[in-house]
């Protein structure tokens, strides 16, 4: 069938319109038979999740947008006029502040999935920087999101974080100034932040759009990190991955649910229940858990950098915190050029699976860091210093042991194809 031919459909419904506009051809072409690789796992379901998370974080935001007032004097309590008041305002709300962190555990592993079977090499790369634009959009939705509630952690975590910009030369100061609408966390911040965060989710939707595209255009990976060679390596998208992405779909939906419903503040922090009081610091100001690898490689940096015995700084900790932080995504942008190895999958490079599972150690550790005091203590060795040494490993992966294995790893036997690697695995287990 050629490009510009539609599909033929019984439903006479559904032919009138797609003869008219082709909607329906193009779902079919694109989510029906679509040819993918025949070998996913489940770790492929997360993209379906994410985009998922994602609609329902606008239909909720939308709706709890028409009960809320982004006013200084207003907002906490049309937060508790929403819990107590609004029908099923709770259930909206509660799906709402869960989903944020739900959407990030779907986005999370379907990154880490990306670096495990490398899924950011060639012809890839675009896809894999679209979805790293996508998460830095998530980040920005998410932070100025935690702060239109107007509690004491949406103040002061406000307060912080937007101060970090300060640290810039030359334009810190003027871009605190234009982010707050002022000389302070205050009434114009908060119209901003609201106005922001309900316009980003819709920018975010419009990159997603872009990302799926790509993949479209690129073909998924899978993995055994080998491009399929011929039908057999193939499977059409409908209904075997619509099937599977479903069934991954309702586990994680379970889950989501058994938050939503019995344990709807447990990943949140109890002084926002408390209104925001510009007098009054919290004793430990802490981002929400998806920021805390970050957060942890910000309070790492603890040195100046400049000329040795003197007086003269280049970088201060401040700024140098700030740079770090940023660069630890930036690094991600690279990620396809810093690992040059010709083979994708860590399936058959055991060296790169041994440090990449070191990394993700090293992540959710740096994510507890993030959570405790500075100045707690662990088996006798301060936070802080092990904040700077999973920092050292973390960069030290991307910028040293990816180039290093791209040159030097040898790997395992790559099977000739797709269907050789299923029939091997289905001999394996019979």
């Amino acid at each position: 069938m050629g490009s510009g031919q539609r599909e033929k459909f019984d439903n006479p419904v559904v032919e009138w319109v797609d003869s008219r506009l082709p909607v329906f051809t193009l779902m079919q072409r694109e989510y029906g038979s679509f040819p993918v690789p025949k070998n996913f796992n489940y770790f492929w379901n997360f993209g379906a999740i994410a985009g998922v998370m994602l609609v329902t974080m606008i239909v909720t935001g939308i709706v709890l947008a028409m009960q809320y007032t982004a006013h200084t004097d207003l907002a906490f309590d049309s937060v508790e006029r929403i819990m107590r008041d609004v029908n099923f305002g709770w259930m909206l709300r509660y799906m709402h502040s869960n989903g944020a962190s739900f959407f990030f555990i779907a986005v999370y592993i379907h990154i880490f999935r990306g670096m495990y079977y490398g899924s950011y090499k060639g012809p890839r790369e675009l896809l894999w920087i679209l979805g790293v634009v996508i998460f830095l959009l998530m980040m920005a939705t998410a932070f100025i999101g935690y702060v239109l509630p107007w509690g004491q952690m949406s103040y002061w975590g406000a307060t912080v974080i937007t101060n970090l910009f300060s640290a810039l030369p030359l334009v810190g100061e003027p871009i605190v100034t234009w982010l707050w609408g002022g000389f302070s966390v205050d009434n114009p911040t908060l119209n901003r932040f609201f106005a922001l965060h309900y316009l980003l989710p819709f920018v975010i939707f419009a990159v997603v759009f872009l990302h799926v595209w790509a993949l479209h255009i690129c073909g998924s990976n899978n993995p055994e990190g080998i491009e399929p060679k011929s039908e057999q390596d193939t499977v059409s998208f409908h209904p075997y991955y619509t099937i599977k992405d479903s069934f991954g779909l309702l586990f994680f939906l379970v889950l989501y649910c058994l938050f939503v419903f019995f344990a709807p503040d447990y990943l949140g922090h109890p002084d926002n229940y408390i209104p925001a009081d510009p007098l009054v610091t919290p004793a430990h100001i802490v981002p929400e858990w998806y920021f805390l690898p970050f957060y942890a490689i910000l309070r790492a940096i603890t040195f100046e950098i400049g000329i040795p015995f003197t007086d003269i700084v280049f970088i201060t900790a401040k700024l140098g915190g700030v740079i770090a932080m940023f660069g630890a995504i930036a690094l991600w942008f690279v990620m396809p050029w810093l690992d040059t190895h010709p083979v994708r999958s860590a399936r058959y490079r055991p060296l790169y699976r041994t440090f990449f599972i070191l990394l993700v150690i090293d992540f959710v550790a740096l994510g507890y860091i993030g959570s405790q005091a500075a100045d707690a203590v662990l088996f006798g060795l301060p936070l802080s210093v092990m904040g700077l040494i999973c920092t050292a490993y973390y960069f030290a992966f991307f910028l040293v042991i990816l180039p290093v294995l791209s040159k030097k790893e040898k790997v395992k036997t790559l099977p000739n194809s797709i269907h050789d690697a299923v029939l091997a695995k289905n001999k394996s287990h019979s």
